[in-house]
């Protein structure tokens, strides 16, 4: 079955080449099973970015056709895509109750993330980027290690997990990676298992990324709750909009 009969299910509808967002249903090959994400175009994108949650990569309760995540990268769509890209939120498949560190490394995961690049082609010709937060970093790295190549343009990693059991970055074969690949963290993240002194060192592993960045951001007010979700530091909360700034300028001219 073609991506563009892919958007059938649950009465949604594909986007057209025309300026619009929609949810999408996008079938994943499993039975009775579909993947949901939010999908963004407009006429002249300079690239795609295929956003990846972290948690649980739920979507929030859609209102109006929207998705009220406070993730960093749900509640930030509309800023890249104010820099000209298309923009493609991923969520969690919908035969799945979590998505914890295993599954993302899984090949079924890599799997459904082939199949959100092959959307995000039918779109647009334009280069493809993996961008990561949280345990979306787990997903977009095992991603650029196992697509084939050619696959995607580029990664980004932001508030990268640097430790935990299974799946961490440092833990995966970086040294395979070989698109270029921007690391973004904040100084006051205080998440225990996503910490800013051993994100600095991720590029090391990046031995074959032609180009290859970490940048460490200050920034921000009135962090509030749990320090590993969003509306903490981990979220780069009130400071969205530079760095939204700093990874689609870096996708524009990627450099070290």
């Amino acid at each position: 079955m073609k991506n563009g009969f892919f958007c059938l299910l649950l009465g949604l509808v594909c986007l057209s080449g025309h300026a619009e967002e929609k949810m999408v249903a996008l079938d994943i090959g499993r039975p009775g099973a579909h993947l949901p994400i939010f999908v963004m175009t407009q006429a002249q994108p300079s690239a795609t970015v295929v956003l990846l949650p972290g948690g649980d990569a739920g979507s929030g309760k859609i209102e109006n056709g929207q998705p009220t995540s406070e993730n960093f990268l749900v509640r930030s769509r509309a800023l890249f895509f104010a820099a000209q890209v298309n923009v493609i939120v991923v969520f969690r498949a919908s035969d799945l109750k979590s998505l914890d560190y295993e599954y993302r490394i899984s090949a079924a995961h890599v799997q459904e993330l082939a199949a959100v690049i092959g959307h995000a082609k039918q779109l647009s010709p334009a280069p493809v980027w993996l961008v990561g937060t949280s345990r979306g970093t787990v997903s977009g790295t095992a991603a650029a290690i196992a697509l084939p190549e050619g696959s995607v343009q580029g990664l980004v990693l932001t508030s990268s997990v640097t430790n935990t059991k299974t799946g961490f970055i440092a833990s995966q074969k970086l040294a395979q990676i070989k698109v270029p690949t921007l690391v973004v963290h904040h100084k006051n993240d205080g998440c225990g298992i996503c910490l800013p002194r051993e994100a600095a060192k991720i590029t090391e592993g990046l031995t074959s990324a032609p180009v290859k960045r970490f940048q460490m951001v200050e920034g921000g007010s009135d962090p509030q709750g749990n320090p590993c979700r969003g509306q903490h530091w981990h979220g780069f909360v009130r400071h969205e909009k530079p760095t939204v700034e700093l990874i689609t300028g870096w996708i524009r001219s990627p450099h070290n």
